[in-house]
């Protein structure tokens, strides 16, 4: 991982869109810095199209399309996304799975969840998990004591072994059914919505995370950034980010959005 201050000026000019996870990315101890907001809604007013993409579930997913200076939002690791057309009032919603698909997918979820609970003493339910339409999400350091990193290791095996795929978070396992991740939804998202092809306009891309659940996307994107808490993780166990900001969370974050907007006023001067 390279320093912010090395990612060129000259690239991050031909930015068309900004990519970034919510938890300890835009958020510094579980709130939304002022700072950072406006870091979004000055980069929205610049012409680049924001889009957080989130493990958050769905309920609070539809408040942010409606809400924030983004263009849709991916949430749930990619089970959905949300984009609300303002002018027409209308909410376009794509989901990864079937309604019959996610039904089916919930109650053998259902079945592991009391699993994890019995054989893992002090992991909780997130509190977010009555939003959720297609994932698990359990919470080992959000509203419970923080687990040991044995524990957290073992409810990682409980989805595996159930043939589950899951995604360790900085406050989440998030264990779902299907073959989808973050950067699966968000390609499809970024056509559908964006009228952009990302394979071909990777290098256009910025994407801002910070934990093992961001590694797809920053393996995709040359351009991916991480906040400094990035580094609290295990190096090797997951895709590290490009660059990282100097700074942790909503701070860094900002960081970044500095850095980008910087670079499109040198490219117009």
């Amino acid at each position: 991982m390279r320093p912010l201050h090395e990612l060129d000026l000259s690239a991050l000019s031909r930015c068309e869109a900004v990519l970034t996870d919510i938890d300890d990315t835009l958020t510094t101890d579980g709130q939304l810095p002022a700072a950072a907001y406006d870091a979004l809604e000055r980069l929205a007013q610049a012409g680049l199209q924001v889009v957080p993409i989130t493990g958050r579930p769905a309920g609070w997913c539809d408040m942010i399309a409606r809400l924030w200076p983004v263009a849709g939002i991916v949430g749930e690791n990619g089970a959905f996304y949300f984009s609300y057309d303002r002018e027409a009032r209308v909410m376009r919603q794509r989901f990864f799975a079937t309604s019959a698909e996610r039904r089916a997918n919930r109650a053998r979820l259902d079945t592991l969840r009391e699993q994890i609970l019995a054989e893992v003493p002090g992991a909780g339910i997130a509190s977010d998990q009555l939003y959720r339409e297609a994932d698990l999400a359990i919470d080992f350091c959000e509203d419970v004591p923080a687990l040991p990193v044995a524990q957290v290791q073992r409810i990682l095996e409980l989805f595996a072994e159930a043939g589950a795929v899951a995604k360790l978070s900085s406050i989440h396992v998030n264990g779902w059914f299907g073959n989808y991740d973050k950067l699966s939804m968000t390609r499809i998202f970024a056509k559908d919505v964006l009228g952009l092809d990302i394979d071909a306009a990777r290098d256009r891309v910025v994407f801002v995370g910070d934990s093992p659940n961001d590694g797809p996307m920053f393996k995709f994107f040359p351009l991916s950034c991480g906040v400094a808490n990035v580094r609290e993780f295990t190096p090797g166990s997951f895709a590290p980010p490009s660059f990282v900001a100097p700074s942790v969370g909503g701070a860094g974050f900002v960081e970044v959005a500095d850095r980008i907007l910087a670079a499109r006023e040198v490219a117009h001067v």
